[in-house]
């Protein structure tokens, strides 16, 4: 089977938030203007998937979804046969996405005034769901040694006032790119234990790991918490599939999953039948696809890589995973809008770093999931927006 990542595909005026709203929101024309910002990728998404939707069209009923089991089995395979991790099909809770699985989670087991830890920057959509349930969001820094970053427990410990109920650890991290190690993991966890904390481990980025990496997850390296240990996985971010808004909230324990299955019933949450038949044949027949996928987005990493180091004040973090690469511009001794101009002038549109904490303030991430042309393009044009520094 021949996958063509270089493909042409017009994603413009398909709905497409990553392309249709890039002028809305940084003021870059569709027309002419690179997005890099939403974290989707310009790939067309697995044969099966596509197979999977057309025998739906066809056969023409679309009611509500039922008897998931063959989802399950998919699921279930699909991390045994990839990671090495055995999950029962009875640990899946299905949600529309893992933003929503955030948040029913914050809701099922903490209150209103709750600290939620979360380690910045991350992911943004982390603080909007934690401030829009009430909760106050309890932000460790990472700290920034030798280009990567690292978690400050000790830090984070004397920040604790008592209230705190759930961590949200991003593994992989996002927006940094970071693979943390098994003792990583292993700290983490032991500090949920000795604090009494949720650790709910969004691993959306799992998949997407760079050749010479390797992902722990969290549930294998510390199974013996699985008391407060919920783990987070869909097949959105690694076939490609983010609008098919599926999820599942994976929970060993039978007592921490009716706790959050109570929820996800109270908000009246029902499978999306497309995204689950979608997701079903991602797992069940995406190893190819993800096999060819990842050294083509090492290549980009490779190029962004090369390309940022040839400009003077911009430097980039090193990518281990995910294909969000984030880049600081510290070096350039401007100020963000300053920088953030020059980068939109040119027609580019990464996402402001600001957006993932005031950490990210001197930073932009570069969404690199796209045809290898196009890449090529966006680093020239960043070239031309910094040459007087050159």
């Amino acid at each position: 089977m021949t996958i063509d990542f270089d493909e042409f595909i017009d994603r413009r005026n398909t709905h497409s938030n990553k392309w249709d709203e890039m002028e809305k929101n940084y003021g870059v024309s569709s027309d002419t203007g690179i997005p890099l910002w939403v974290a989707d990728m310009d790939f067309r998404a697995p044969q099966a998937v596509n197979d999977a939707l057309q025998d739906m069209a066809a056969h023409g009923v679309h009611g509500y979804y039922g008897v998931d089991t063959t989802f399950r089995a998919a699921l279930c395979g699909w991390m045994k046969r990839r990671h090495g991790w055995h999950v029962e099909g009875d640990w899946a809770l299905q949600t529309h996405g893992l933003g929503n699985a955030i948040a029913v989670i914050i809701q099922a087991l903490s209150a209103p005034g709750d600290g939620v830890i979360v380690f910045s920057p991350v992911y943004h959509s982390f603080m909007r769901i934690i401030k829009a349930n009430d909760r106050r969001v309890v932000a460790s820094p990472l700290t920034l040694n030798d280009g990567r970053f690292d978690m400050d427990l000790d830090g984070l410990q004397d920040m604790l006032t008592g209230d705190e109920r759930i961590m949200l650890f991003c593994s992989p991290h996002n927006p940094g790119g970071r693979v943390w190690s098994k003792h990583e993991v292993a700290e983490v966890a032991d500090f949920c234990e000795r604090n009494d904390i949720i650790l709910v481990s969004d691993e959306v980025h799992h998949d997407l790991v760079m050749p010479g990496r390797q992902h722990h997850i969290t549930d294998m390296v510390v199974p013996e918490i699985r008391h407060r240990l919920i783990t987070l996985a869909a097949a959105s971010k690694t076939f490609n599939i983010a609008g098919m808004e599926t999820g599942s909230i994976l929970i060993a324990d039978p007592e921490l999953r009716h706790k959050v299955f109570r929820q996800c019933r109270a908000v009246n949450i029902s499978p999306n039948r497309f995204g689950m038949m979608m997701a079903e044949a991602a797992y069940t027949s995406g190893d190819e696809w993800l096999d060819a996928l990842i050294p083509y987005l090492d290549g980009n990493r490779q190029l962004l890589n090369s390309s940022i180091e040839a400009i003077p004040g911009l430097s980039a973090m090193n990518l281990e995973a995910t294909y969000l690469a984030w880049v600081d511009f510290t070096g350039t001794g401007m100020n963000r809008e300053e920088f953030t101009k020059r980068v939109h002038d040119v027609g580019l549109a990464p996402s402001d770093g600001i957006t993932f904490g005031p950490e990210g303030d001197n930073f932009m991430r570069f969404n690199i999931a796209c045809r290898r042309a196009v890449l090529e393009d966006a680093m020239d044009r960043l070239a031309k927006a910094f040459s007087d520094l050159q």
